[in-house]
C-alpha cells in the first residue's frame, strides 16, 4: 500500500486531529470529554485515505475540485470537536482581568458611543462583518480559483488553516465565557439591528463554549487577507479583506461576542501563520517578485 498523496493544507488536518487526540488525557476533568477525538480521528483518517484512492482510480473526474472546497467541512468539524473541551464550571478569574481592557476600550476611549453615533448603520456594518466570517474560505476559494489558480488554492488553505487551527488548538487552555454571558451588563450593544438578532441565534445554537481565547473570527479574518496579499495578482483583494478583517475585529469586541485580549491574540496567531507561510513559500515568493519586476 503506497503512501497517500495528501496536500498540505490536508495534512495539517491531520495533525491538528493528532494532536487534539494526543492532549485529551491531559483534560480528564472535562465532563463531556470522552474517548470522541480517537473516533474523530479515525474518521478523518479514512475520509482522506478515500479521496486520495478515488483521485488515482477512473473516478477521478471532479475529485481536484472537490478537494479545493472540503476544508470547509473539515474546518467545521474542528471547531465542533472543541466542545468536548467544555469545563465543569467556569472561574472567572481570567474574564476579571480582561473585562478591564474592554472598559478602558469601549468605555474610556468611548468607542461604542461613536459607533452607534449614526444609529444602526455602523453597528449594521459591523454584525454583518462578523456574520460573515463563515463564508469567508469559500469567497476566497472562488476568487481563487476564478483568477490564480489551484496553486494557489492549496496555499491559501495552508495560510488560512494555520491561523485559524492554531486558535482552536489553544481553546482547551483557555476556558472562558464571552463576555456577552459572564458580563452581560458592562457596556452591551443599545442599538439593535437584524443582523445582531442573527448572529446570536446562530451563536446560541451552533458555537462551542470551550473558551474565547484567541478570537478565531480574528485570527480566520485576517489569515485570510495575509493570504490574497500574498497570492492574488492584484493586491486591491488583499486590501479589502484587510480592511474587512479590522471590521471584524472591532465587530467581536463591540458585540461582546469577544473580549479585547482575544481580537489582539487572534491578530496575532494570523501574523505568526503568515510569517511561517512566507518562509516556507521564501522562493515562490521571490520570484514572482522578480516577474513583476
Amino acid at each position: 500500500m503506497s503512501w497517500p498523496k495528501l496536500r498540505v493544507h490536508e495534512w495539517m488536518f491531520v495533525a491538528f486531529f493528532v494532536y487534539v487526540a494526543a492532549i485529551a488525557p491531559l483534560f480528564r476533568t472535562r465532563p463531556a470529554l470522552h474517548g470522541q477525538p480517537y473516533v474523530v480521528l479515525a474518521i478523518v483518517c479514512v475520509a482522506f485515505l478515500i479521496v486520495d484512492r478515488l483521485q488515482r482510480s477512473r473516478l477521478w473526474f471532479g475529485m481536484d475540485i472537490a478537494r479545493d472546497w472540503l476544508p470547509i467541512f473539515f474546518i467545521f468539524l474542528a471547531f465542533r470537536e472543541m466542545d468536548y473541551f467544555v469545563p465543569r464550571e467556569y472561574d472567572f478569574f481570567t474574564e476579571m482581568s480582561w473585562i478591564r481592557w474592554d472598559l478602558v476600550f469601549l468605555e474610556g476611549l468611548k468607542l461604542t458611543r461613536r459607533i452607534e453615533s449614526l444609529g444602526p448603520v455602523i453597528p449594521f456594518y459591523l454584525e454583518l462583518c462578523y456574520l460573515l466570517v463563515y463564508t469567508l474560505g469559500a469567497y476566497c476559494v472562488a476568487r481563487l480559483s476564478a483568477l490564480a489558480g489551484r496553486k494557489a488554492i492549496n496555499r491559501f488553505w495552508t495560510i488560512f488553516l494555520l491561523g485559524t487551527l492554531g486558535s482552536y488548538a489553544l481553546f482547551p487552555y483557555f476556558p472562558s465565557e464571552p463576555p456577552r454571558l459572564a458580563f452581560a451588563d458592562v457596556v452591551p450593544p443599545s442599538v439593535p439591528t437584524v443582523v445582531r438578532e442573527l448572529n446570536l441565534y446562530l451563536l446560541n445554537r451552533t458555537t462551542i463554549h470551550a473558551g474565547v481565547f484567541p478570537s478565531a473570527h480574528v485570527s480566520a479574518a485576517f489569515s485570510a487577507a495575509f493570504a490574497m496579499f500574498l497570492l492574488m495578482p492584484k493586491r486591491k483583494d488583499g486590501w479589502f479583506l484587510f480592511i474587512y478583517a479590522v471590521s471584524v475585529a472591532i465587530a467581536t469586541v463591540y458585540g461582546r461576542y469577544h473580549y479585547l485580549v482575544d481580537a489582539f491574540a487572534g491578530f496575532g496567531i494570523s501574523l505568526l501563520a503568515a510569517a511561517l507561510c512566507l518562509l516556507y513559500y521564501a522562493h515562490d515568493v521571490k520570484q514572482k517578485a522578480l516577474e513583476k519586476a
